[in-house]
C-alpha cells in the first residue's frame, strides 16, 4: 500500500499530539504541598478558629482559681469607748473556699471544652486541606482538558486540509470539509467554556489560600495517583478513632460529665476564713500602767459558712448537665452513622475511579490506533470520512474521561483522609 508524504506528516502530527498528552513523567506532590502550606498560614477562617481555641484555653485558669479575697475597711463616726480606749476604725480580709474538688471540676470542664475547640480547629484545617486538594484537582482537569481540546483542534485542522486536498483531487465531496468545520466550531465553543470555567475555580483556589496568585498555578503534566493502602474496614476503624468530629463530641461529653460534678459540689457548703483588725486609741484618763490601755485588738480567726438551702436550683443544674451529656451521646451515634455512610460512598467512588482509569487508558490506546488505521484507509479511499470524525470524537472523549477519573480518584482519597483525620 502506497502512502504519500502528506499521510506521513499527518500520522506524525497525530503521534506528537497524543505523546504530548500521555507520555510525560508523573511529578511528585511538591506542587500541591506548597499551596497547602500557604493555605495553612494565610486562611482567615482557620486563623479565627485557632484564636477561638486559644481563647478557650484562657478559660482554664479563670475557673480553676479561688474567688478574689474581700477586703473591708470601716471608720467609726462616733468612736466606741471601751475599757482600754476608743475604737476608731476596723479592717478585715476574708477568703471564700468552695467545697473540696469544686475548682478542679470546673477546671476539667474548661479543659475539655478547650480540647473540643482544638478538634474544631483540627477539623477546619483538614477540611481546608481537602478543599485545596480537590480544587487543585479541578484546576488540573480544566488545564488538561484545555490542552487536549487544543490538540484536537490542531488535529481537526489537519483533517480539514486532508479533506480539502481530496476534494480538489476529486476523490471526495466538499461536505467533508464542512463536517470538519462544524466539528471545529463545536470544539472551539467547548474550549472557550473551559477557559471561562477556569476563572471561578482559580478564584476559589486563591480564596482558600487567601492570596493573589500572580504567576501561573503550578499544575503537573500528569497527575500523581493517590492510594488508600488499608482496607475499607480499617478505614472505618480509623475514622471512629481519629475523626475530629467524633473526638470533639467525646470532649464535650467529658465536659458535661464534669459539669454534673460541678453542680453536685456547688450544692455543698462553702467556707469563709478571715481576719479582723480594730484600731483602739489610748485613753488619757486611765493610768498608763493599766493593762491593755490603747492596745489594738485582733480578732482571729473569722469563720463563715455558706449553706445552699435552695436545692431546686442545684438539682436543675445537675439535670441540665445530664441531659446535655445524653444529647452528645445521641449526636455522636448519629455522626458515626453519617460518617460510615459517607465513607461507603467515597470508597465506592474511589474504586470506580480506579476502574475508569484502567478502562479509559485502554480505550484511549485502542481509539488512537483505530484513528491511525482509519486515516490510512481514508487516504486509499477505503473508509468514509465521517468514520474518522466519529473516531476522533471518541479519542477526545476517552482522553477527557481519563483525566477526569484521575482527578476524581485523588479527590476521593483526600475526602477519605479527611474523615480519618489525616
Amino acid at each position: 500500500m502506497k502512502i504519500n508524504n502528506r499521510d506521513i506528516k499527518f500520522s506524525s502530527l497525530l503521534l506528537v499530539i497524543f505523546c504530548l498528552v500521555f507520555t510525560r513523567q508523573v511529578q511528585a506532590q511538591d506542587q500541591l504541598d506548597k499551596y497547602l502550606t500557604t493555605a495553612g498560614e494565610n486562611n482567615p477562617e482557620l486563623k479565627a478558629i485557632f484564636n477561638e481555641y486559644m481563647a478557650a484555653l484562657e478559660q482554664v485558669p479563670q475557673v480553676g482559681t479561688l474567688p478574689d479575697p474581700q477586703l473591708a475597711f470601716g471608720i467609726f463616726l462616733q468612736p466606741i469607748e471601751t475599757r482600754v480606749g476608743a475604737q476608731r476604725f476596723n479592717a478585715s480580709i476574708s477568703q471564700m473556699f468552695p467545697w473540696f474538688g469544686t475548682l478542679d471540676a470546673k477546671e476539667n470542664v474548661a479543659t475539655e471544652m478547650a480540647k473540643a475547640k482544638y478538634e474544631d480547629f483540627k477539623d477546619a484545617k483538614l477540611k481546608l486541606f481537602r478543599e485545596v486538594g480537590m480544587t487543585y484537582n479541578d484546576l488540573y482537569y480544566i488545564e488538561r482538558s484545555i490542552e487536549i481540546t487544543e490538540g484536537n483542534l490542531q488535529l481537526l485542522a489537519s483533517f480539514k486540509e486532508l479533506a480539502r486536498v481530496n476534494f480538489e483531487s476529486g476523490k471526495t465531496g466538499f461536505v467533508n470539509v464542512l463536517r470538519v468545520e462544524m466539528e471545529e466550531q463545536e470544539l472551539m465553543e467547548k474550549l472557550e467554556l473551559l477557559k471561562d470555567t477556569r476563572i471561578p475555580v482559580k478564584a476559589k483556589f486563591e480564596q482558600l489560600l487567601n492570596t493573589q496568585i500572580q504567576e501561573t498555578i503550578d499544575i503537573p503534566d500528569s497527575l500523581w495517583r493517590e492510594e488508600i493502602v488499608i482496607s475499607k474496614s480499617a478505614v472505618i476503624d480509623s475514622i471512629f478513632n481519629n475523626s475530629p468530629k467524633l473526638r470533639r463530641l467525646d470532649h464535650q461529653q467529658y465536659a458535661f460529665e464534669n459539669q454534673q460534678e460541678v453542680a453536685k459540689k456547688m450544692g455543698l457548703p462553702s467556707f469563709n476564713l478571715g481576719v479582723n483588725y480594730v484600731n483602739v486609741a489610748p485613753r488619757s484618763d486611765l493610768e498608763m500602767s493599766l493593762p491593755g490601755n490603747g492596745k489594738d485588738a485582733w480578732v482571729f480567726p473569722q469563720v463563715g459558712i455558706s449553706i445552699p438551702l435552695y436545692r431546686k436550683k442545684y438539682k436543675a443544674m445537675e439535670q441540665e448537665a445530664t441531659l446535655k451529656q445524653e444529647a452528645v451521646v445521641f449526636k455522636k451515634e448519629n455522626t458515626a452513622n453519617e460518617l460510615t455512610t459517607e465513607v461507603e460512598n467515597l470508597y465506592k467512588n474511589y474504586q470506580d475511579a480506579i476502574r475508569r482509569i484502567d478502562l479509559y487508558d485502554n480505550l484511549s490506546d485502542i481509539a488512537e490506533r483505530s484513528l491511525n488505521l482509519l486515516q490510512t484507509e481514508f487516504s486509499t479511499g477505503d473508509t468514509d470520512f465521517e468514520e474518522i470524525l466519529r473516531m476522533e470524537r471518541k479519542v477526545l472523549n476517552y482522553h477527557l474521561e481519563l483525566e477526569k477519573a484521575r482527578a476524581e480518584l485523588n479527590s476521593s482519597v483526600y475526602s477519605i483522609n479527611y474523615l480519618m483525620g489525616k
